[in-house]
């Protein structure tokens, strides 16, 4: 077994799926620990292909030798809520302000799929998870 190398930062960045550049905030946060930033774009960019239109968070750890790995997250929930939702964003006021509603069989459907990146025992946990998210969006959860 190789020697385990130093790990000396992690960080996340979410970009869109399938259209990282090295313009920033890829550039100066991968450039600063004096990572290959191309290389980090193209396989990004070919394992997120498929999720064209969505933001996909990558966890980026950064090694002693300036090499990285990265790991794929969910789309964050609230980007879920406002595709689910058929919104632009998420209301300025949203207790007294509402912009969109799903269902309950949505709720479920975005809390199955966030479920790995959730601190949630089963889906009823991450179901009231996702909905205390769309509550301070503005979104109606209907039965």
């Amino acid at each position: 077994m190789p020697p385990k190398k130093k790990l000396v930062k992690t960080f996340t960045l979410q970009l869109p799926a399938g259209q990282a550049t090295p313009a920033p905030p890829v550039g100066p946060a991968l450039g600063q620990h004096g990572v290959n930033i191309m290389e980090f774009c193209k396989s990004y960019n070919s394992q997120t292909e498929s999720q064209r239109g969505d933001i996909v968070p990558a966890e980026i750890s950064v090694y002693e030798d300036r090499t990285f790995t990265f790991v794929l997250k969910t789309p964050p929930a609230a980007r879920l809520l406002i595709k689910a939702a058929g919104v632009q964003k998420g209301s300025g006021v949203p207790h007294s302000q509402k912009v969109g509603s799903i269902s309950r069989a949505q709720l479920r459907e975005i809390a199955e799929k966030k479920m790995a990146d959730l601190n949630a025992n089963d889906v009823e946990h991450a179901e009231k998870i996702i909905a205390g998210t769309a509550r301070s969006m503005g979104i109606t959860v209907k039965e």
